[in-house]
């Protein structure tokens, strides 16, 4: 099988992980959590907005939480923003929805940590592969990611 590009990322930063693969299709953040033995708020989602014209940013937000626009407007200074269609994540990216990790990607782009990520100390993001799933500590993840922007965004 081959490594899934967030994995060898993680690895060429040697950063400890470990990939979890599900044996079904999953359909709810709820579903996930339970195969890989984690609580909702462990598993991290990675979400592409577009600020502007071929401008994006990602924000990686703790299972079950919402990320605030106004917040997030008020933190980029963007009085508009959307979010990313599939065509311009997998552009961007070069992963499918379902899949999108913060590492490994085509270009460097901005990433915003939303501050609940860290409440968790054991959390699993997108792999780059289909139902496949990369687990790994909370402070590898901002490692990796090289000291990110750590942001209170969550709405409630």
């Amino acid at each position: 099988m081959e490594k899934p590009p967030v994995s060898l990322a993680l690895e060429k930063l040697n950063i400890p992980h470990r990939v979890f693969i599900h044996q079904t299709s999953i359909r709810s953040l709820e579903e996930a959590a339970n195969a890989r033995n984690q609580r909702p708020s462990q598993i991290v989602r990675s979400i592409l907005f577009r600020v502007g014209e071929n401008d994006y940013v990602m924000a990686l937000v703790a299972g079950p939480q919402q990320i605030s626009w106004k917040a997030l407007r008020k933190y980029l200074g963007q009085s508009r923003l959307t979010l990313a269609t599939e065509e311009e994540v997998l552009s961007v990216t070069g992963y499918r929805v379902g899949a999108v990790g913060p590492l490994g990607l085509p270009q460097p782009l901005r990433v915003l940590v939303e501050a609940g990520v860290l409440d968790e100390a054991e959390i699993s993001i997108g792999s780059g592969m289909p139902n496949t799933a990369v687990v790994l500590a909370s402070q590898d993840l901002l490692r990796a990611l090289n000291n990110p922007e750590v942001v209170q965004l969550a709405g409630l």
